[in-house]
């Protein structure tokens, strides 16, 4: 367990540097770039393979306990060790980052996007794919700083060199605001480890806050949490994330949605809720405010690009959906309640999955149409996909109604729990604040169904009221969904009605942990 923990970590930056390096003779396939775009699907396919075998030998009976854990002093002056270790909180979000990297590789080797050299792509999708894994099994706060720190460079060239128009631009965007965000984050980090003497996160969770003075843990929460937010993101701190995933290559866009914003608030319910509980709650309002505010503020923005004449972009429209969805984790986050964090990490997952796959799609009907302009695709020549790509509708249909928490769906119980979390917070928080807060989250969800049902109306079955332009030339011939594709999105289907259909697998693994987690480590 030891080794396959190390060995999930480690082997992607082994990966890249193999990519990097010429095919051996009788490796090449038909083209040059044909081996190394194979050789980023293997690495990442036995990735998966070591994740899942990890995963089976995790003992289920005891998810509060870290397990696999890995602990080698590395720099000695400053106390800081290689700690790995997962429990049932992070055994999830490592799970479905390998997952996702897996078939982002298999959609890439049939659909490379356009730019520069293959072996560079798939050199630095390795890299995404060590630091997002690192982050969610390191135990030692700087150690999670470098490995958050690991995956901006990555992203950063693969949405400014395979991007599409604008990238450039929005890889600036994307790459100024995270790194400002990190390095006030990284003096909160260091507040912590200076002031308590370690930076071994299992010891600060243990110690609960007890080291650290009130106005410490106030200061940290602040620093750390602004760090966490423009990772998350979280409104107002959320603007590059629509720029990004316009501009990025779909894969690109898979993985900003379904991994990299998972990071940040990840390091709110690992670092913040256990280590500096006094400074969370003192926060618990305002950031509760700022989600509910989020949840609403994205739908109203989806809803503007969904109307007809706006000339709304469908990735841009999903990005803004993504603002609004991971509002839901931090109001879970923010009831500081068993309850809300369950649903906080619940909710992570299913937008992994869902949102995931809804940029597959989205993706997929771009190659095929040549763009995403929402009037375009609802035009009298548009994409009309319920009788021209029935099966490219269905599955599109499908991704939103799950996106918008239909009951017996993936989206359903994260955004039911957080809104729970809220309506009975923690001792000592403001109830009638967070009650305004769930009512605004479930207002939210109204917003939500009304802009994805709009979408799926106006995409899957067309513009009725669209003129019928006699020089518009024929309707396109749309591909319907191929076997690379269907490879590709089946499981994120598949795992969005099993989440949705026996919630308790994943309750049953983060509830345990929660409870320890929040109650210092001594439950």
């Amino acid at each position: 367990m030891q080794f396959l923990l190390a060995f999930v970590v480690a082997a992607p930056l082994l990966g890249a540097a193999a990519a990097l390096l010429p095919p051996p003779p009788g490796l090449k396939g038909r083209n040059p770039d044909q081996a190394v775009l194979r050789h980023g699907v293997t690495v990442t396919g036995v990735i998966l393979a070591a994740a899942i075998a990890l995963a089976l030998g995790f003992d289920h009976d005891a998810p509060a306990r870290f397990q696999a854990t890995t602990d080698i002093s590395w720099i000695q002056a400053l106390n800081v060790r290689i700690h790995l270790g997962i429990d049932g909180i992070s055994l999830p979000l490592l799970l479905m980052t390998a997952l996702l990297f897996f078939l982002c590789a298999l959609y890439s080797y049939f659909k490379l996007p356009a730019g520069p050299s293959p072996r560079a792509f798939v050199a630095l999708l390795l890299v995404l794919e060590s630091g997002t894994l690192a982050t969610f099994a390191v135990l030692d706060l700087l150690l999670f700083f470098l490995a958050f720190e690991m995956v901006l460079i990555p992203m950063y060239f693969l949405i400014a060199r395979w991007g599409g128009a604008q990238r450039q631009a929005a890889a600036w965007k994307f790459i100024l605001y995270t790194l400002l965000g990190s390095v006030v984050m990284l003096l909160g980090l260091l507040l912590i480890g200076l002031n308590s003497g370690t930076f071994d996160m299992v010891a600060l969770a243990s110690d609960n806050g007890r080291e650290l003075t009130h106005t410490t843990q106030v200061l940290a929460v602040l620093a750390i949490g602004i760090g966490l937010a423009v990772k998350a993101p979280m409104w107002p701190l959320h603007s590059w994330l629509p720029d990004a995933h316009t501009a990025a290559p779909t894969v690109g866009s898979v993985l900003l949605a379904g991994v990299l914003l998972k990071m940040g608030t990840y390091g709110f319910v690992r670092i913040l809720l256990p280590v500096t509980p006094g400074g969370m709650h003192t926060f618990a309002p305002y950031l509760g405010a700022l989600a509910a505010i989020g949840i609403v503020y994205g739908s109203l923005a989806c809803l503007w690009l969904a109307r007809k004449g706006n000339k709304g972009d469908l990735k841009r429209l999903i990005a803004y959906s993504s603002v609004g969805h991971m509002g839901f984790v931090l109001l879970g986050i923010a009831s500081m309640t068993p309850t809300g964090v369950n649903g906080a990490l619940f909710a992570n997952i299913a937008h992994g999955l869902i949102t995931g796959l809804l940029f597959f799609l989205v993706g997929a009907l771009k190659d095929r149409y040549g763009t995403a302009d929402l009037d375009t695709l609802a035009g009298a020549t548009g994409a009309a996909l319920y009788g021209r790509a029935p099966r490219l509708g269905a599955l599109l249909a499908f991704a939103a109604v799950a996106s918008l928490g239909l009951p017996g769906l993936a989206g359903f119980w994260g955004e039911m729990l957080s809104l729970f979390g809220a309506f009975d917070p923690a001792e000592g928080l403001s109830r009638p604040a967070f009650l305004t807060y769930m009512a605004l989250g479930a207002f939210g969800t109204l917003l939500t169904a009304a802009y994805l049902l709009i979408v799926v109306r106006r995409v899957c079955m067309g513009d009725p009221a669209a003129p019928c332009l006699p020089d518009a030339g024929p309707a396109p011939v749309l591909a319907d969904v191929q076997r690379y594709e269907f490879a590709a999105w089946t499981p994120l289907a598949a795992l969005t009605v099993l989440a949705g259909m026996w919630p308790a697998v994943l309750l049953g693994l983060t509830d345990p942990a929660v409870h320890k987690l929040l109650a210092g480590g001594n439950a």
